[in-house]
């Protein structure tokens, strides 16, 4: 294996995200539309990265890893690196959501504990896609990190042994089940909600419920919010529910109330719905949600009930100015990029054009395709 230098014991870090990079494929009406870099850790570390949230990433690749990345990933020669193909259909479902097949057709080697640094963090993130976290690998970012957040795909997901399709368990049928007590935060999407006993949980950690186009939902064991949505263009919804939980993340890591990180995350997953792959955004826009953070740190509100761990879970009174500021942001940095001339793609076909050559110079699935919720 090739990976970064150790890192001393004694060392102090803000967050560790642990989970493997992917190839991502994603397949609109039978026909390749996209190749991209995947994985949650992708996602979630384009928004830290742009919110200058200090963080260390353990991810594995093989040797056949296609991508240049800020943080450099485990590099295992005897595997491949995990490969997802996602199959997309047009048409809008009955509750707003394009349909999704996703099937794993390759799987890198799993994180294992002793992958990880011997360092101590403020934070760390379990978002493994491919089922790469293990229990033991949780159980030592649980070790090392003041607070850890945790997606739960990286515990329910299990894979066809056919064809690769992923299919969630109940999390009370994994071997995670015992750690939740020490979890901090737990995110699901809508569907995955359905695989975690949603009452139960909310007794031990938080759990914040991505809806989509609805936006989300908070709950902790005395009470739930409804956090407001961003108007979006969808063009892929993969990894909306990973540029979420990074800018929840990154909330939290900030001292914001839970609602405001909430909504900071809602606010990310839809910029990453209007491109393909991990969200490119310009800097200009993360400095004007940097301020806007600055601006509403717990230390500046003094008004915010606080809890023994120093969380929030109270909706600051002027939330719907910060919702405001940040749309007026989004909204000045797409006038800049349409003025300059580099829109994003607003529909499947622009997506086609601006990843047609790649595809034709660099294809990353190997077996023919077959024409057979909502984060890679």
């Amino acid at each position: 294996m090739v990976r970064d230098s150790k890192i001393p014991h004694s060392s102090t870090f803000g967050g560790l995200i642990v989970g493997n990079y992917c190839h991502d494929v994603l397949i609109r009406d039978g026909v390749v539309v996209g190749e991209t870099l995947g994985g949650a850790a992708s996602f979630i570390s384009a928004v830290l990265d742009g919110l200058s949230i200090s963080h260390q990433l353990v991810a594995k690749v093989g040797s056949d890893f296609a991508y240049s990345t800020n943080h450099r990933p485990i590099v295992t020669p005897t595997s491949k690196t995990t490969v997802f193909h996602a199959y997309f259909e047009s048409e809008i479902n009955g509750i707003g959501h394009q349909d999704r097949i996703l099937k794993r057709v390759c799987a890198c080697d799993p994180i294992g504990p002793s992958d990880l640094p011997e360092a101590r963090f403020d934070f760390g993130m379990a978002v493994g896609v491919g089922g790469e976290i293990l229990p033991e690998t949780l159980e030592k970012m649980l070790d090392i990190c003041d607070q850890v957040f945790v997606d739960v795909q990286a515990l329910i997901r299990t894979f066809d042994a056919v064809d690769g399709t992923v299919k969630p368990v109940g999390l009370k049928d994994t071997g995670f089940s015992h750690l939740l007590p020490r979890v901090k935060f737990l995110k699901a999407s809508a569907d995955e909600a359905l695989f975690i006993d949603l009452e139960e949980v909310r007794k031990w950690c938080c759990v914040a419920v991505t809806q989509g186009k609805d936006g989300s939902k908070v709950y902790w064991q005395d009470g739930e919010i409804q956090i407001a949505p961003f108007i979006a263009n969808q063009v892929d919804p993969t990894g909306a529910g990973d540029s979420f939980l990074g800018g929840f993340a990154a909330g939290i890591a900030q001292r914001l109330a839970v609602p405001d990180a909430a909504l900071l995350g809602n606010f990310f997953g839809s910029l990453t719905v209007t491109q393909v792959g991990p969200p490119k955004i310009d800097m200009k826009l993360f400095q004007m949600v940097k301020d806007e953070m600055n601006k509403r740190r717990m230390g500046g509100l003094p008004c915010l009930e606080r809890r023994d761990d120093g969380l929030s879970f109270r909706k600051p009174p002027d939330q719907e100015q910060f919702c405001s500021s940040l749309t007026a942001a989004k909204a000045i940095n797409m006038y800049q990029i349409e003025e300059s001339g580099r829109n994003p793609p607003s529909s499947s076909k622009v997506m086609e054009q601006n990843t047609k050559t790649k595809l034709l110079q660099n294809s990353l699935h190997e077996e023919p395709l077959q024409s057979f919720d909502e984060d890679i």
